[in-house]
């Protein structure tokens, strides 16, 4: 049985803007327009998944994606004491934390979660939607698509700050548990209603 997840990642928002350690923080106005333009062009599924984030769910709601369903297995990298600083204010105090950490996946100087427990939690979840007949698709932060990624190519863990994910594109996983195709980074196309971005 061929299962498929698609993974759109949140829409744009000033956590995001600012390189800031997310703490709950809304999307943007522009980044609402062009979810709400992108509406048409998210594919039908039997399961509507979403990181439990504000952020995650005003995307969907743009989205137009309805009885969405809340998964905490997608929740974004706990990053403990970190939460709300940018990457900037926590290197100039913390410079020797941050580098073990950016260096070290098992790392969690902040108090929080490591790369690797992350990746371990998310990764349950693609093994979920494997038993599942359907597509599946889930609204998510953007390292939760750098650690399915990573998990599914069989890359090391320290690959994980080397995946760029754009906000509003959709990476689709396609297969079985233990053996899936990755097609990555794929814009989401303004429906024709919308009349384009409007950005």
């Amino acid at each position: 049985m061929t299962s498929r997840v698609i993974l759109i990642s949140a829409a744009i928002g000033a956590a995001l803007r600012e390189a800031r350690f997310d703490e709950g923080g809304r999307v943007d106005a522009a980044g609402l327009r062009l979810a709400r333009a992108a509406a048409g062009a998210v594919p039908g599924a039997e399961r509507l998944w979403v990181s439990p984030t504000v952020r995650c769910r005003e995307t969907a709601d743009a989205l137009g994606l309805d009885g969405v369903l809340d998964v905490p297995e997608l929740a974004g990298l706990d990053v403990g004491r970190w939460r709300g600083a940018t990457l900037e204010e926590v290197g100039s105090k913390e410079p020797e934390a941050v580098a073990q950490w950016l260096a070290d996946p098992g790392a969690a100087p902040h108090g929080g979660e490591s790369v690797r427990a992350f990746c371990d939690r998310v990764a349950g979840c693609l093994d979920t939607a494997a038993r599942l007949t359907g597509r599946t698709v889930a609204v998510v932060e953007p390292e939760v698509v750098r650690a399915l990624v990573v998990r599914v190519l069989g890359a090391p863990e320290s690959a994980f700050w080397r995946v760029d994910v754009p906000p509003l594109t959709a990476t689709e996983f396609s297969g079985r548990s233990g053996r899936w195709n990755v097609r990555a980074g794929r814009p989401l196309a303004p429906s024709a209603e919308a009349g384009g971005s409007g950005g």
